[in-house]
């Protein structure tokens, strides 16, 4: 008969029969819950299923995946269900524990390398001094209190011995933290890339940094003075940094020659991808070899794969939803099911609460006071320091491992386990509490409306696609830079974040080195370039790429629109039409980013439906003897705005425009009922173009909407452009049941009617939002936002740079 030696969760090893790996059926009279595959897989499917749903329990309640995959290893430990021996018996053998922490373990070592692949070490230099000094002090303050209130214990109380012997690497376990811990706790809440995130992700890869020399050294210490030879410290020493040389020196110019031969916009080859699995399991296998935890060598490989595609984004896209799904909750069950809540003692738990309560404490104030020494707010300061508190998962195979070794016993396992449960599950809800979503708060009127028309007008407009290049370009062309009234236009390259954490906005600035992401901004910049080389001392271009997430990729637009004074931002249609009127895409992920502009921006937006009625190219303009621009003004600030743009258009010496008025028939004294700044305004278009040829102005009595429609009907097709603001007055009886049936809100009544699937028009289309501006600096909702409001950041409380 075949024996095993295993590692008891409970303690110590067990002996045990080795038992089949594959059942051959109950057809042949085997139980598959008695062979070892069947039964990884059982242990795999009940921990998912039950950590997916606490997830989904405690997720309402503020709590993040961490606090969820813990309570579920409790529940499934012997300390909830274990205790029930039939149980315990039928779901987690003492022979199936072999091949479930192997597993385990597995899983977590591909989350640790996933996390270290979207991780960017650049933000340690790019966080300044103030970076540096809150994460030296954010370890060694806890550290220092840690050790202080142990030696008292030690001294002044009566320990049992178990929890004396260890009580000193227990309070070093609880004062340690982890930068790859930090980064999944701020993408759980989703400030990674604010900037509270950003101080938070820097600051924590120097704690990190400085924990991890701690455990290394530690462990180097303790294992040569238990084996009595010293001399082992510098050998292991030297092999640790072996490692790294070979995977600074070695493995990672391997993956820059992978990125190398794979040509732009294709994608990573499969035997790069195989490839990168072999290091992960060779630098794993050398650790092993030389001494160390064998997560050590694929944590730091995974911090030098370069992130962003095409490797990077690609081993995140094959890897992460299966490994955080499927490999990782088994992992935290089987950690966290070592924990035996029948074995504490009340006094030891009080005593190792303090400590890990004085650890929590010293991080915190560690973190706030060179925070605000650096005049960051007090609740953002606060809200850094809980972040910075924060325990996870290198925590846990930390305490795992020194549990293994010895350096802990299982009570103090336990105790800790718990109160990292207990404290990390403050964090998360004190932080949202805190740390409260803002508004960009512009402190004067940011429209074209607004602008002096003797002034430079600054434009902004987002592209998403090469081909809508030609589009902006022309629309930028009918603007009218002139002389007397130049154009300063910031264009902003959006792109998703793939493969990496901290997103990044980008200046192409003459002899800056590029992000290799960003160079795929190269072929829309050289376009905008060349335009603005034909048009010196009329226009200024100055092209961004940003590469975010998309669910906050619109606040890197509203802060550039703010910091630039910016009078409209200018974003294309998520969908695209052609003269055929087919669509050439539909995105609804762009059309959640313009909502989330319309709802933010600190100026005027422009949204752009392009149906290729817009010249392909802008020497085009030189040739042709007229552009035809409608627009349709009904009364209200977006109509306001809409006018003044289509004003300036009117400068251009090859536009034809005319301005169509509807007007309320049923009102007998129209001049006396309409607003008073819509009538300034149009008698301000008519007095300053009297006798223009190239201009005119109709007035169209209507009775309801359905005379609204056929008129504008009537005449679509005879305008290459239509402009039209997306709300109008409210106070007429005239748009009776027009907003009921919009496909499009944010385009508004008219713009939906004009971009709707079931229209007619082959006209390009531009609406204009003015900037939503309240006296107290409020943001107003627009009447055709619907759905939840939208997460904003106040950039009027920016925090002084280092």
């Amino acid at each position: 008969m075949n024996f095993s030696s295993q590692f008891n969760p409970n303690g110590g090893f067990t002996c045990t029969t080795l038992i089949k790996m594959k059942s051959k059926g109950i057809f042949y009279g085997d139980s598959p819950f008695k062979m070892t595959t069947q039964m990884l897989l059982v242990q795999i499917c009940i921990s998912s299923l039950c950590i997916s749903i606490l997830q989904f329990l405690l997720t309402p309640f503020g709590q993040t995946a961490f606090t969820a995959q813990m309570i579920g290893g409790i529940i499934l430990g012997p300390s909830v269900l274990g205790k029930n021996p039939a149980f315990w018996k039928s779901i987690f053998p003492d022979s199936s524990i072999y091949f479930s922490q192997t597993y385990a373990l597995f899983g977590c070592m591909m989350f640790l390398f996933l996390i270290g692949v979207k991780m960017d070490l650049h933000m340690i230099r790019k966080s300044g001094k103030r970076g540096v000094v809150i994460g030296f002090c954010n370890f060694f303050l806890p550290l220092v209190i840690v050790i202080g209130l142990a030696h008292n214990f030690r001294k002044t109380e009566t320990l049992d011995p178990v929890i004396s012997n260890s009580i000193y690497c227990v309070a070093s376990l609880m004062s340690l933290s982890s930068s790859h811990v930090i980064t999944c706790l701020l993408t759980e809440m989703k400030i990674l890339n604010s900037e509270l995130g950003r101080l938070a992700l820097s600051s924590s890869m120097i704690s990190g940094m400085c924990s991890w020399v701690l455990a290394l050294s530690s462990y180097i210490i303790f294992e040569s003075s238990n084996n009595g030879r010293h001399d082992d410290m510098l050998e292991l020493s030297f092999s640790f940094v072996s490692l790294v040389l070979v995977i600074v020196c070695i493995l990672r110019p391997i993956m820059h020659w992978m990125i190398d031969q794979t040509a732009e916009g294709k994608s990573i080859k499969e035997s790069y991808v195989f490839s990168i699995f072999l290091m992960i399991l060779v630098t794993a296998l050398i650790g092993e070899i030389i001494g160390q935890h064998f997560l050590v060598g694929p944590i730091i490989l995974g911090m030098f794969v370069p992130d962003g595609p095409p490797l990077g984004s690609a081993i995140i896209e094959k890897l992460e939803t299966f490994t955080s799904a499927i490999l990782l909750p088994l992992f935290y069950v089987v950690n966290v099911s070592r924990t035996n809540l029948s074995i504490i003692s009340m006094k030891n738990l009080l005593t190792l609460a303090v400590i890990a309560l004085g650890a929590s404490a010293g991080k915190i104030v560690g973190s706030m006071l060179p925070a605000m020494y650096y005049k960051m707010p007090v609740d953002d300061a606060l809200s850094l320091g809980l972040v910075m508190s924060a325990q996870g998962i290198c925590e846990v195979v930390i305490s795992g491992r020194a549990l293994m070794l010895g350096y802990i016993d299982d009570e103090s396992y336990s105790i800790m386990i718990l109160c990292m449960i207990f404290f990390t599950g403050l964090i998360a809800p004190l932080v949202k509490k805190l740390y409260k979503p803002r508004t960009y708060k512009p402190q004067k009127r940011r429209t074209i409306l607004h602008s002096r028309p003797d002034s430079e007008l600054r434009l902004l407009a987002c592209i998403f696609r090469e081909n809508c290049t030609s589009s902006l370009l022309n629309l930028l062309e009918v603007s009218n830079p002139s002389f007397e009234s130049p154009i300063c236009f910031y264009l902003v390259h959006l792109l998703v974040l793939d493969g990496r954490s901290i997103s990044m906005l980008v200046s192409h600035r003459p002899g800056k080195k590029m992000p290799a992401r960003a160079a795929s901004s190269e072929h829309i910049i050289n376009a905008f370039k060349l335009y603005q080389q034909q048009n010196v001392g009329t226009l200024t271009v100055n092209p961004f790429t940003s590469i975010a997430p998309f669910v906050t990729i619109h606040q890197d637009v509203c802060e550039l629109a703010l910091d630039k004074r910016v009078a409209m931002v200018i974003v294309p249609f998520h969908k695209r039409f052609t003269m055929e009127h087919t669509d050439s895409f539909a995105n609804r992920t762009i059309r959640t980013v313009n909502r989330n502009i319309l709802e933010n921006s600190p100026c005027s937006v422009g949204i752009l439906v392009d149906r290729g009625t817009l010249p392909s190219n802008t020497l085009l303009f030189a040739s042709r003897t007229s552009y035809r621009i409608l627009l349709v003004f009904i009364g209200g600030p977006d109509d306001r705005e809409a006018l003044a743009y289509a004003m300036r258009m009117a400068e251009h010496p090859n536009v034809n425009l005319t301005v169509i008025q509807f007007v309320d028939s049923s009102l007998k004294d129209q001049k006396h009922n309409q607003r008073g700044l819509d009538f300034d305004l149009i008698n301000e278009f008519k007095l300053a173009n009297v006798g223009s040829k190239s201009l005119v102005f109709k007035e169209e009595r209507v009775a309801d909407g359905l005379e609204i429609i056929a008129t504008i009907q009537g005449l679509e097709n005879k305008y290459e452009l239509v402009l039209v603001g997306r709300s109008h007055v409210n106070d007429s009886a005239i748009f009776g049941g027009l907003t009921e049936w919009n496909e499009f809100p944010e385009l508004g009544c008219i713009g939906d009617m004009l971009a709707s699937s079931d229209s007619k028009c082959k006209a390009s289309l531009l609406v204009v939002q003015q900037q939503i501006f309240a006296g107290d600096g409020k943001l107003e909702s627009s009447p055709f936002i619907e759905g939840p409001a939208f997460a904003v950041v106040d950039m009027g409380k920016a925090w002084p740079h280092s």
